[in-house]
């Protein structure tokens, strides 16, 4: 339905309703959502890019005992950051958040509330500045990820194909609260409530997301490309305490026995050496005298 002119005539004021009712429903008691700490909060929001909660709870906590603090991060190793970050996938997530920590540092320390300031750290996207805006400071934002692409394809959406994002924004410009003094109708709340909700939709219908014209399929990671590039820096971190580094035979033989193992055609050397020169252009690591290291 229209109102005229083109645009939907949605009842946002009983959205809003549904919505907060179901997050008090269905929310759920996850570990980063017992901080406002925002540094905390933005580790969370990076590690649970494309990677599953249960994956993430454990995780999380382990790197914040590991590096606690933005300075932290910014005075650590990467080779220590990769080796942490290790089993969640997209690794240069872990180089872009070690790169805005030393740029956070040098601000001096905390993390900036304003959403230019955010964006323009290393990595920090759109969706991640705003996670970081609503459920740190409790500042209004335009949270668009997939759980929340679920619910607004879900209830305003229903049959539509190829939503985009340019849709969807406004509604939640317009529905999310523009301050804190509501304890349970806030910015934080309005977006625990949309993610939950988002969540269970997920899991008892087909995937409203796959409606919208930002969703991509996750090609297969087994055997591809990035399998393989993950695979070589696994085996350089391996090695990362050697003197000098590893030897290119050494990575060259670990690396066939991996994929022989899962019956797939050792690299040839070119192969790997491509592999190595890429991986050395990105910042993952670096040659030596007759050896690679991290």
């Amino acid at each position: 339905m229209t109102d005229g002119t083109g645009e939907k005539d949605l009842d946002l004021a009983a959205f809003r309703a549904l919505v907060l009712g179901r997050g008090r429903e269905l929310y759920r008691d996850l570990p980063w959502r017992r901080t406002r700490d925002p540094y905390e909060i933005w580790i969370s929001e990076v590690m649970l890019q494309q990677t599953q909660t249960s994956r993430v709870d454990g995780r999380w906590q382990r790197w914040l005992e590991r590096f606690p603090t933005p300075a932290a991060l910014a005075a650590a190793a990467p080779a220590d950051v990769l080796d942490e970050w290790q089993g969640l996938g997209y690794n240069r997530r872990a180089l872009a958040l070690h790169r805005a920590a030393q740029a956070v540092a040098a601000l001096g320390g905390e993390l900036p509330s304003e959403t230019a300031a955010l964006e323009a750290l290393p990595g920090v996207g759109p969706a991640t500045a705003a996670g970081i805006r609503a459920f740190a400071f409790d500042l209004p934002s335009v949270y668009l990820e997939t759980n929340v692409r679920a619910v607004l394809l879900h209830e305003l959406f229903p049959g539509e194909e190829r939503v985009s994002d340019r849709a969807l924004a406004p509604i939640l410009r317009a529905t999310c609260p523009t301050d804190a003094s509501d304890a349970a109708d806030d910015p934080r709340t309005w977006y625990y409530a949309l993610l939950d909700y988002g969540a269970y939709l997920k899991r008892t219908v087909p995937n409203p997301s796959r409606r919208s014209a930002a969703h991509a399929r996750q090609s297969r990671f087994e055997g591809s490309h990035r399998q393989k590039r993950a695979e070589l820096l696994r085996v350089l971190l391996a090695h990362r305490g050697e003197p000098g580094g590893v030897g290119f035979d050494a990575i060259f033989k670990e690396l066939a026995s991996t994929e022989e193992k899962a019956g797939r055609r050792p690299l040839s050397a070119p192969e790997v050496e491509a592999l190595l020169d890429e991986l050395s252009r990105e910042g993952f690591c670096r040659p030596g005298d007759g050896a690679w290291q991290v």
